[in-house]
């Protein structure tokens, strides 16, 4: 088979890929042209440069999801059964979000835009696993991006083909990963973002574009160069605080204030959520490790008060893991944690 053969059969190839997207258009014409100017190029000796640009291109251009929508299921009763299982408490902040559901369902057949959330409160409080609440009690997909030191508003929006190692944003990477254009998209620390004063400014003002249901309709990606609907996506936003955060974005964010969980929360959350949690992790059973009721005011306040959970955590896995080296060495070991041996079982 001849070099020309080649080219063609790679060609064809990359055809073969963007006739399997919906693909816009717009995107459709331009890709066809790309194809056109790459096949010209191979009779002059330039096919392998032209290539591997353009097929870097396509396969992001085929990969999101462009016209791919999940359908909600705005059932109240099941959103509010999904949040009591995966949330202890919080019930103000249950009440807010299902009635953000409750006026999605109502509005589900116009061009309702979806509420732009933003949980604040401290480290370990739930804010993330929340917003993996809401999307499961959508049945949307979930993804989730990282603002914490943003250095640049490029790592949102893409950088230009002009670049040799241009690719798309994460806004754009996230859609890919969610596989619909109606994820719940988690953009995370947001309190956090850039390294100094210009580049927060830079990142809140692209975030301004992103989130901003009159202009997210015709979000550009630099790297993409064709509009795609951010409407539909249903973004949460967290931060510790809101200072630092520009005027102008507040006024776009739901903000719900998430605070701290008292230690009778903090019991029942440990023996609901985070003992089976602990005893699935390590494969350690409740029959070989267990817990006297006058232990756990130790085991939840370690260290003096917590705001959130995490801290908990860790101890209740802490303890899991040591019982498990010692089912190894004697599977017989029934082990129970008391005031007095607690400290045997943790690092503290």
């Amino acid at each position: 088979m001849t070099s020309m053969e080649d080219s063609l059969q790679e060609i064809q190839a990359l055809r073969d890929k963007v006739a399997k997207k919906k693909l816009p258009i717009s995107v459709k014409e331009y890709i066809d042209t790309m194809l056109e100017r790459v096949a010209r190029s191979s009779k002059f000796g330039n096919y392998s440069y032209e290539y591997e640009g353009a097929a870097r291109y396509i396969y992001w251009i085929a990969s999101i999801p462009w016209g791919e929508y999940s359908k909600d299921d705005l059932e109240l009763p099941n959103a509010k059964k999904v949040l009591n299982e995966d949330h202890y408490g919080m019930d103000l902040v249950k009440e807010r979000v299902l009635e953000y559901l409750a006026v999605m369902n109502l509005k589900h057949e116009s061009d309702t835009k979806t509420p732009i959330i933003c949980f604040v409160g401290l480290q370990g409080i739930g804010k993330t696993t929340m917003a993996a609440s809401i999307a499961k009690a959508l049945g949307r997909s979930f993804e989730r991006v990282s603002l914490g030191g943003m250095p640049s508003a490029l790592e949102l929006l893409g950088r230009t083909r002009a670049n040799p190692d241009a690719e798309p944003g994460l806004i754009t990477k996230a859609l890919i990963r969610a596989k619909t254009m109606n994820p719940v998209l988690l953009l995370d620390e947001l309190d956090k973002t850039g390294s100094d004063l210009g580049s927060r400014a830079s990142v809140m003002a692209s975030l301004l574009e992103i989130l901003d249901p009159e202009q997210n309709e015709t979000f550009m990606d630099n790297y993409i160069g064709f509009p795609m609907d951010l409407s539909k996506v249903f973004f949460v936003l967290t931060a510790n605080n809101l200072g630092g955060i520009s005027t102008a974005l507040l006024d776009r964010l739901e903000v719900i204030k998430l605070t701290g969980y008292s230690d009778q929360e903090k019991l029942v959350i440990a023996k609901e959520f985070l003992l089976p949690k602990m005893y699935a992790a390590t494969g350690v059973s409740a029959k070989q490790l267990a817990f006297t009721e006058d232990v756990w005011p130790h085991i939840i306040r370690p260290l003096g008060y917590e705001a959130g959970i995490r801290e908990l955590e860790r101890v209740l896995m802490g303890i899991g893991r040591k019982v498990a080296k010692k089912l190894l060495e004697d599977p017989k070991t029934i082990i129970t944690i008391t005031p007095d041996t607690v400290k045997d079982y943790t690092n503290l």
